[in-house]
């Protein structure tokens, strides 16, 4: 159906935007290799979402249990909170990359983030190697606060992309595992239960491991 409405969309659009799940490891990963193998489109660029607020949660210094209000000092000015937490925007960027597709990082701002907080995610995206970096403010004024975002967007996809799977469709299950664990999540060695093997026995002998 997903591939469906991408036709759609291209038939009706110059510019087709597809929302592919949380996270660039875990929703870009299958809709690069799963998605986009069988559909054959080839992504001109990704846009990887990042906000201050988000980025200090991941330096490590705040507890975030769901379900609770969030710790107040989020909602204050700590540009180190934001430096130490670019670690995650940094390693989203990196697996983007590995596909080959230019990368533009879309800032949502919101009213309690400071300038330089802002100014050192621009510094930590370019220098990782993304190709650009918009401010978006959608939260506050709609449609015309993401204007920067579109033009960045429609910048990097008149570039070329030199989209690739990350593995071989002819590969093993177990390949395949392999190298998503180790490339995307940072894996260093991989085990497999015995119900996970028994698992991946039966994909293979009914014909979908490919």
């Amino acid at each position: 159906s997903s591939i469906i409405a991408d036709k759609i969309a291209l038939k009706l659009a110059d510019y087709c935007i597809t929302e592919s799940g949380f996270g660039a490891d875990c929703g870009a990963e299958k809709f690069f290799d799963i998605k986009c193998c069988y559909s054959r489109f080839k992504p001109d660029c990704a846009v990887i979402v990042a906000s201050v607020r988000a980025l200090k949660m991941h330096s490590g210094d705040f507890k975030v249990v769901v379900g609770r209000p969030l710790d107040k000092r989020l909602f204050e000015g700590n540009p180190e909170a934001v430096k130490r937490g670019c670690c995650n925007l940094e390693k989203q960027i990196e697996n983007i990359k590995l596909f080959g597709v230019p990368v533009v990082v879309a800032i949502n701002k919101f009213e309690t983030d400071t300038k330089e907080e802002i100014e050192i995610i621009k510094k930590c995206a370019r220098r990782i190697g993304a190709d650009d970096v918009a401010v978006s403010e959608v939260y506050k004024k709609g449609s015309e606060g993401a204007i920067n975002l579109a033009e960045a967007v429609k910048k990097i996809s008149n570039k070329s992309s030199k989209f690739k799977f990350l593995y071989k469709r002819g590969d093993s299950i177990k390949k395949k595992i392999e190298t998503i664990a180790k490339k995307v999540y940072g894996a260093g060695e991989i085990q497999h239960s015995k119900k996970a093997l028994r698992k991946i026995k039966l994909l293979t002998k009914t014909g979908y491991s490919h």
